[in-house]
């Protein structure tokens, strides 16, 4: 039995992964367009904010979402039937989208020119977190009533991610969720990630994140 090769699956898989996401990151470069990866759990306000985010930048930058689901494509019809130029990929059984896939999904969108996309990543809070989607920025969600603990149990997400909203801060005051304990882990974690509040339901804070935003593809436009 000396002769069976031992094959490191996940390595391969992400080395191969990794060269597609530079290639999708330098071909947008190149067309000046800024992708964000935009992932959370489940029911924590994904599309809630892109709704939000493309009302603020209506007539300023060019929004085109890629949605990402197992199944469905709900999400992807409620931004379609705002007028955002929206694909929806269905991973079949996969809680990640990786390079691969959103290459995919800028096939079906490469015909229009975009300053901004945007990739609604699948629900969850550990997978998404492993793979290279190829965008510029990383951005996740974590909604009040998921609780503070949650850079404890799933760290790397936090780690990765250039901007943590902190959305539904409407429910704060139903909650026992510590904000300030929340904040000092996830700066231990990443100590140069932007830690906004939110709520997608009020419009707390939503300006905040949409001056982020606008600053990074300006920049990124420039560059």
């Amino acid at each position: 039995m000396d002769d069976v090769r031992m094959i490191e699956v996940k390595e391969e898989i992400m080395a191969d992964n990794n060269q597609v996401a530079a290639g999708v990151r330098e071909r947008l470069r190149l067309q000046k367009t800024m992708l964000v990866n935009l992932m959370s759990s489940p029911g924590s306000g994904k599309t809630s904010l892109i709704l939000k985010t493309a009302q603020a930048l209506k007539g300023s930058i060019k929004l085109g979402v890629i949605e990402a689901d197992i199944e469905s494509k709900v999400d992807a019809e409620k931004v379609a039937a705002q007028g955002i130029p929206a694909v929806q990929l269905r991973t079949g059984g996969f809680c990640h989208l990786d390079a691969t896939m959103v290459t995919q999904g800028l096939e079906a969108l490469d015909k229009k020119d975009f300053d901004l996309l945007i990739i609604e990543n699948v629900g969850n809070l550990v997978c998404p977190a492993e793979f290279d989607t190829g965008a510029h920025k990383n951005v996740m969600i974590l909604s009040v009533p998921e609780g503070d603990d949650k850079p404890l149990k799933y760290p790397l997400m936090f780690s990765i991610c250039d901007v943590l909203l902190v959305n539904k801060i409407d429910y704060l005051s139903l909650s026992d969720f510590d904000m300030a304990a929340m904040r000092k882990i996830v700066l231990a974690l990443n100590p140069e990630i932007k830690i906004i509040e939110i709520s997608c339901k009020t419009g707390a804070g939503i300006s905040d994140w949409v001056d982020w935003l606008k600053k990074e593809v300006t920049a990124f436009r420039r560059a």
